[in-house]
């Protein structure tokens, strides 16, 4: 199955992607930063890296009739900070906004499939109105917007399009859900919006799939058997106690027993066997190198140790405090270094970041979980594959 890949960056989707079984005849980044992270590892022959087609460009000026093949999946993460929390907040105002780059690529390549990703900020009421013109020119990307047409303008042509029960040409299925990459056994607790689509020739059923890890577990583990630190070797004098607002939890845990999910993973399980960068002077482990000056504030209170890391942040001028800070049980603190991250992120331990401390932080906080691409592009592509099948029985009758 072959794919191109939008607005590539570091490379976590297209990592999670190309594991779960698709070819990339394209990726495309416009940042030298990424484009050097991802030229490093092709040079390493990083698997699934070194074969990457990379052209380092802006999309906008992408002409899809250079793609010579058929194109069963586009993806992408267009630059969330447009929608994001922490930024400015000008949504679609803002010329940072690659939605239409997006459903541009959809148009052109009429791909079997599409993934989309973008910050759960896409999904606040405020952007409520521009977010379903995204989702509906996802479903009919032939019905443009007119190079002076307002948004609102064409939004309307989309609904009045959408509610007249015609389906003729290039149409998509399309389900948007955001996902907590936390229940995919990514230690992070990181929301996403994602719009999968699915070609309107694409008969077979389809859902996001199932969550496979749970706080509850964790809960469970930590504060009902002690499994986890056992696991973890943690004396029973320096295990943290149970918090308070979680007593009627933990017991409703212990009338249920044993939990059907696995457990959340916390920081401490993504870097329990790295050496502490603040006692090695000089580390083997490439990207692992303590940087000081970490500091937490009111609403950016860092990561626990034992709990899953809050969502890593780019920072639009550099590294952020709080959000990329680990926090021990005895109150110390320092950043996280590059690799921590990039296992925070689930990026392989062979894979390489360009840069500065600060660009490689910006260009980690930036991804998509490989871990969380991965079963998403895996069920994907199954459906895809069933499809095709289907395709073939009916050929053969």
């Amino acid at each position: 199955m072959k794919s191109i890949e939008l607005f590539t960056g570091a490379g976590g989707l297209a990592l999670g992607i190309s594991k779960a079984g698709f070819s990339h005849k394209a990726v495309i980044e416009w940042d030298r930063y990424a484009c050097e992270t991802i030229m490093e590892n092709q040079a390493h022959g990083t698997r699934f890296v070194k074969d990457w087609p990379l052209l380092p460009m802006d999309v906008r000026h992408m002409d899809y009739d250079n793609i010579q093949e058929r194109v069963d999946l586009v993806a992408g993460g267009p630059p969330c900070q447009p929608f994001s929390l922490g930024g400015k907040h000008r949504g679609q105002d803002d010329n940072r906004n690659m939605f239409p780059e997006a459903i541009r690529a959809v148009r052109e390549l009429r791909p079997k499939a599409f993934i989309f990703e973008n910050v759960k900020g896409l999904t606040r009421e405020s952007f409520s109105t521009y977010f379903n013109h995204i989702y509906l020119s996802l479903c009919y990307p032939e019905i443009r917007r007119g190079n002076s047409e307002p948004w609102q303008e064409h939004l309307s042509r989309l609904e009045e399009h959408h509610t007249s029960g015609k389906q003729t040409g290039l149409f998509y299925r399309v389900i948007t859900r955001v996902r907590n990459a936390a229940n995919y056994g990514v230690p992070q607790r990181r929301e996403r919006v994602f719009f999968v689509g699915f070609r309107c020739d694409i008969s077979e059923e389809w859902s996001f799939p199932e969550e496979t890890h749970s706080e509850d577990a964790l809960l469970y583990e930590q504060w009902v058997t002690g499994e986890y630190w056992d696991r973890h070797s943690v004396p029973r004098r320096k295990r943290t106690e149970a918090p308070e607002c979680c007593v009627r939890r933990l017991e409703r845990l212990r009338s249920l027993g044993r939990q059907k999910r696995k457990p959340w993973l916390t920081v401490r399980d993504a870097i329990c066997d790295l050496p502490d960068p603040a006692k090695t002077d000089r580390c083997s482990i490439p990207n692992h190198r303590l940087v000081p000056g970490a500091r937490i504030y009111p609403g950016h209170t860092g990561s626990a140790l034992d709990q899953p890391a809050k969502t890593l942040k780019a920072g639009d001028h550099g590294v952020p405090g709080g959000e990329n800070v680990v926090v021990f049980p005895d109150g110390s603190l320092r950043y996280f270094t590059i690799r921590e991250a990039a296992r925070l992120q689930t990026f392989p331990d062979d894979y390489l970041f360009h840069g500065t401390w600060t660009e490689s932080m910006r260009q980690i906080g930036n991804a998509v979980p490989v871990e969380l691409a991965f079963p998403i592009a895996s069920s994907v592509l199954a459906r895809i594959r069933r499809a095709n099948g289907g395709w073939k029985e009916q050929k053969g009758k």
